[in-house]
């Protein structure tokens, strides 16, 4: 007997985290490949956090404390905001799904950029919602363009800034106005994912916006700059009674012991932050004056990616870069990301493009 699903869920096409490297490696029969597709920090985590979850192994055996105390404490006091305003999530993508659990219901809208994460129109099409689409203009989330299509039904809206794939990012001034234009009762998440990366003078401060007693949440990560990603930990700022509802449905210990932990010592290392960044602003130079001098459209970033044009199918590269051992993310169409590694990941990425545009043989195998 066929079992019965929601069509909206029907409809869902799963998120592609694509293959580990072991398993990569093992069907085409190569060695040594780097990963340059999810936009982890290539440094990895501090060594304070290093040295922190060594020591956590003999705790396994109790639960953790299911309303992170210590570290929702230290990201309030660093944040200058109230406990009550922070809620943790298994990676901030978990608070994404809180909200639209929350705040939607069949019927509703939720505005998203496109392209944008891809876990929004997910999440808002798992809460039987429906997302509106507005297209990038110029690579860059097109606010003017979003504010119009909120409508009586819109219930939230989705930013992503910087946004991921592109890496462009919007003003403050930007937000200011397009915040003129939205119903005070529509919640705006901000996705932070990437702000310990930005350098632009002109970003907005989100948590200002937050200050002026507008629903606001604003996302961020231990994943990126902080090099977590493994330990699967994110946070959100926001009202407190945003929060207070959220926390009605969110799991009792959403957040392991080891990932508050290190989380809370990861946050007192702001050399490790530095480090990381001026690492990525070299990187990020670096590879945006290759890529452009191999004729590519490349897009100005504020995070540790960058995504790219090959003005022709992109699926060809992306398969050849892999028998090269080098892993990159394509987007489907014409365009790729490639996370900025450290620097011989960085020249190996281009050794490698310049050796596919060349159609220099290449002695891997082909892909099966």
């Amino acid at each position: 007997m066929a079992i019965r699903i929601n069509p909206n869920i029907a409809g869902i096409t799963p998120y592609s985290p694509g293959k580990p490297i072991e398993e990569l490696e093992r069907e085409l029969g190569i060695t040594g490949s780097i990963k340059l597709a999810s936009n982890e920090n290539p440094r990895g985590p501090s060594p304070r956090a290093l040295a922190v979850l060594a020591g956590t192994a003999s705790s396994l055996h109790r639960y953790p404390d299911g309303g992170g105390h210590a570290l929702r404490h230290a990201l309030a006091e660093h944040w200058k905001v109230t406990p009550e305003q922070v809620i943790l999530g298994n990676g901030s993508d978990e608070i994404i799904g809180l909200l639209t659990k929350a705040f939607l219901q069949p019927g509703d809208e939720a505005v998203i950029a496109d392209p944008s994460f891809v876990v929004y129109k997910i999440d808002v099409a798992a809460a039987h919602a429906t997302p509106v689409l507005v297209p990038l203009k110029e690579y860059r989330h097109d606010l003017a363009a979003m504010a119009k299509a909120i409508s009586s039904k819109t219930r939230m809206v989705f930013i992503c800034n910087p946004n991921n794939p592109t890496g462009t990012y919007v003003t403050a001034a930007e937000v200011s106005a397009f915040l003129r234009s939205v119903p005070p009762d529509v919640i705006v998440v901000f996705d932070e994912a990437y702000y310990e990366y930005v350098t632009a003078t002109d970003y907005p401060d989100t948590l200002a916006v937050l200050a002026s007693s507008r629903n606001v949440v604003v996302l961020r990560t231990f994943s990126k700059i902080y090099g977590l990603a493994g330990l699967r930990i994110g946070y959100g700022v926001t009202t407190g009674e945003i929060v207070g509802h959220l926390n009605r449905i969110r799991p009792p210990f959403n957040t392991n012991s080891p990932a508050q932990k290190a989380a809370l010592a990861a946050l007192e290392d702001e050399k490790h932050v530095q480090e990381s960044r001026r690492g990525n602003i070299e990187g990020r130079h670096f590879l945006m004056e290759r890529l452009r001098a191999l004729g590519f459209t490349v897009v100005p970033s504020e995070a540790n990616f960058l995504y790219f044009d090959a003005r022709k199918d992109g699926k060809p590269l992306f398969d050849a870069l892999l028998r090269h051992g080098v892993i990159v993310r394509h987007l489907g169409g014409t365009c790729l990301r490639v996370t900025i590694g450290l620097p011989h990941e960085n020249q190996r990425f281009i050794d490698a493009l310049q050796s596919v545009l060349s159609q220099e043989p290449c002695k891997e195998k082909s892909p099966p």
